[in-house]
């Protein structure tokens, strides 16, 4: 059984031309086919002078398992060999149950990277944030492995410690100690922030829309005077397709919510919402971060196209594509998870590297609005090397002025700026109406000039030549 992750899927046949067509076409791709005949006896011959010369013993199965994940991963970051226990894994994480430490993560330059700690798990106790490197476990280096075998050295018994050794910018590397505990994340909570309603959706595993239906609910039934909602996807790192599509669908009175595309442009997969607004036309906003990504982004991204919500925060992550996971023997082999398509808002964008960019932006933080204006604020999609291309040339935006951010009295400790300005957006109806406020001046020029005084420190002038 396909496991259909966004994470997503597509799948497509091509049909067959007449014989004559066939014919011609076998004698064509004779060539090619023979090169690739080729590379496999070299890949034979390889395997076969490890196994003799090596220096010491080694494990065929671990070689030929490195070797397919690596033939993956050199497609696009997202593609990658799951063997049979890793398999098993994902379809307990995508069951919103597992034991570990409760962080997304993925691989850049042969680091492990965190995509984002979920709400409520021991990694987001203990302070773990997206864009930190994961660099050891248990003072055991995890440089150059793959994030599969990685995360296995982060995973295990619950209740027993783990330690993390976190590289994180601006700051020398530092050891975080965490007890692995049963994950049974709550993907989606609801509470009130004064007026206004507050949906939290974490991730999209098979709970999530039963959970925020029961949760957003319950929570009408109790202020039935509420007068808007905010959708926070902050920190959200995607899950399954059909979830976004009906966490979307819950605010959605008809329509497209997504569309997606593999190689044939002509084939066009399409998700629609049904009749039913849970929210009962309620004003929206959504908050969204640079880790929002992929199925949050589609759902974010249909409730902007929709103008059904306005979106308030940073830009997102920008993974516009979709993956299927296709089990090989019934997954007694493991299965591969393969990049099949790109998905496409309802206004026809496709947002892959590029993000999605808010209605209003807000950074977090006076220093985050700063790292904004000098390009320092960089982990998102379009920063791995292999991403797939966007569409139409389209670049994620680059440095440009500071976004708002908290006056320099706000205490961003104890308050969420972002939020604020969301209850400020439906207070005044909309981004448009809101008032806009000061943002911070940029320090382009400084920040170039230490950075040269740096360079300029550490570079030796070189001695004279004389003729």
């Amino acid at each position: 059984m396909r496991k259909y992750l966004l994470i997503g899927v597509s799948a497509f046949v091509l049909g067959a031309g007449s014989m004559a067509y066939v014919s011609q076409q076998a004698f064509a791709s004779a060539q090619p086919r023979a090169k690739t005949y080729r590379m496999l006896e070299l890949f034979g011959d390889v395997l076969d002078t490890v196994e003799r010369q090596y220096v010491s013993e080694v494990d065929d199965k671990k070689l030929i398992e490195a070797a397919i994940d690596g033939m993956l991963t050199s497609l696009d970051p997202h593609s990658g060999y799951l063997n049979p226990e890793s398999f098993d894994e994902m379809r307990d994480q995508t069951r919103g149950e597992y034991g570990g430490l409760g962080i997304e993560v993925t691989s850049e330059d042969g680091v492990v990277k965190v995509i984002s700690p979920m709400d409520g798990t021991p990694a987001f106790t203990a302070g773990v944030k997206a864009g930190d490197f994961i660099t050891a476990v248990n003072g055991e280096s995890v440089l150059g492995l793959t994030v599969t075998e990685a995360v296995k050295q982060m995973r295990g018994k619950p209740g027993e410690p783990v330690t993390l050794t976190i590289a994180r910018e601006k700051t020398e590397p530092f050891d975080v100690k965490i007890v692995r505990e049963v994950i049974k994340p709550k993907s989606a909570l609801a509470r009130m922030e004064g007026d206004y309603g507050y949906l939290r959706v974490s991730a999209f595993n098979e709970r999530t829309t039963e959970e925020a239906t029961a949760a957003l609910t319950a929570l009408r039934a109790k202020n039935p005077d509420m007068k808007g909602l905010i959708l926070d996807l902050r920190n959200n790192p995607g899950g399954l397709l059909d979830q976004a599509v009906s966490i979307s669908d819950m605010f959605l009175e008809g329509g497209e919510v997504v569309s997606q595309r593999g190689r044939d442009p002509r084939d066009i997969e399409r998700y629609n919402a049904r009749p039913g607004d849970l929210a009962a036309g309620l004003k929206m906003v959504v908050l969204v971060n640079s880790g929002s990504a992929s199925a949050a982004e589609i759902v974010a991204g249909a409730l902007q196209d929709r103008k059904r919500a306005e979106l308030v925060g940073l830009t997102s992550f920008g993974k516009g594509s979709v993956q299927t996971v296709i089990p090989l023997r019934g997954g007694m082999d493991g299965a591969l998870k393969l990049t099949t398509a790109r998905y496409y808002t309802p206004s026809g964008r496709s947002i892959q590297k590029t993000g999605i960019a808010p209605d209003l932006e807000v950074a977090e933080t006076r220093e985050q609005a700063q790292a904004i204006a000098n390009r320092s604020f960089q982990f998102s999609e379009a920063s791995f090397r292999n991403a797939l291309n966007a569409e139409e040339g389209k670049t994620r935006i680059g440095a440009h002025e500071p976004a708002e951010a908290p006056p320099a009295d706000y205490d961003v400790k104890t308050g969420d700026f972002q939020l604020a300005r969301a209850k400020d957006v439906l207070k005044y109806g909309s981004v448009a109406a809101t008032p806009k406020l000061a943002k911070p001046v940029a320090k382009m020029a400084e920040v170039v000039a230490k950075a040269q005084a740096k360079v300029d420190a550490t570079v030796k002038p070189k001695a004279p030549v004389t003729k």
